[in-house]
């Protein structure tokens, strides 16, 4: 059976206050909290099973073996996109820490061998801000930002093989019904959009197609979502600012949040259209000339006046 745990020769120093379990009884439920280390008594007797809502993305540990014929102080055993590990003390008075990626976020486990373990610990995973009835949107870093612009284009692939690291994005396209916003001498089609729900975050991939035989310039970082009367500005562009004379782009760009700093919970049934600032001027508009006109005799009146 292969592991994702690794033999690491370092600690990672805990950042909050642990979280001590009691003794008894042996089984135990938590609420999973990225902010604070939870200590797990094991027993050398015994197997404790840690068990988290969906599947483990990583683990990394201190004196860990999967084997067992390797030195350590807790056997672990894990099997890759299972949702659960197992994790046996070796020796008497052992301790070591256990780091687990969950969600795209990490859990300090602090393992101490004890007589009276918790052979069972359950986790669940913390309320959404809209279960608690918070309006506020959360905080999303600019580097948690380019992995959803990432996640958005490897969207397929993810799917069919990694299906955990996708199971909370709602994702449409609009092949039948395009959504499009046409500015005359260009226009901008929404293909896909994808809806990170635990970021409160949507992200779509357009494309500008140019109508003339000129540049297009815009400001890469100007995009604008429209939904009904409101608007909200982008949090994130992958945009070069320029699209070749009747040529087209492909655009990604993420909206979070609502100008007001609350959650937008837009839905992708929405009749988006898109805005962007342009910057190369708008093409004059065509002259018409006309040619072959037919001559016309003047019309003289009987008594030879015009």
């Amino acid at each position: 059976m292969k592991s994702t745990a690794k033999i690491l020769t370092f600690t990672i120093p805990l950042l909050a206050a642990t979280v001590a379990l009691a003794a008894s009884p042996l089984i135990q439920q938590v609420l999973l909290d990225d902010r604070t280390a939870v200590s797990v008594p094991v027993a050398t007797n015994r197997v404790t099973t840690i068990s988290f809502p969906s599947a483990i993305t990583a683990i990394d540990g201190a004196g860990i073996t999967v084997d067992g014929k390797t030195p350590g102080l807790f056997q672990l055993a894990h099997s890759k996109g299972s949702a659960f590990l197992s994790v046996r003390a070796l020796f008497p008075k052992a301790s070591a820490n256990l780091n687990i990626r969950w969600n795209d976020r990490t859990y300090v486990f602090e393992l101490t061998e004890s007589d009276q373990p918790v052979l069972s610990l359950n986790l669940e995973a913390p309320p959404k801000p809209e279960d608690e009835g918070v309006g506020h949107a959360p905080e999303v870093s600019p580097i948690k930002l380019l992995s959803l612009l990432d996640k958005a284009r490897a969207f397929p692939l993810l799917k069919a093989q990694q299906p955990e690291t996708v199971a909370d994005v709602d994702f449409t396209t609009y092949d039948g019904k395009p959504l499009v916003s046409d500015f005359n001498d260009y226009q901008i089609q929404i293909e896909e959009a994808f809806r990170f729900n635990a970021e409160d975050t949507l992200v779509f991939r357009l494309v500008i197609t140019n109508r003339v035989d000129a540049p297009l310039i815009y400001q890469p970082d100007s995009f604008t979502l429209r939904a009904g009367n409101r608007l909200y500005p982008q949090s994130i562009s992958d945009a070069d600012g320029i699209v070749p004379p009747n040529g087209r782009s492909i655009v990604y760009f993420a909206v979070s949040g609502s100008p007001d700093g609350g959650r937008n919970e837009l839905s992708l049934r929405n009749a988006f259209t898109v805005l962007v600032t342009r910057v190369s001027p708008t093409p004059p508009p065509p002259i018409v000339t006309v040619t072959n006109i037919p001559s016309v005799k003047p019309v003289r009146s009987p008594r030879g006046q015009l």
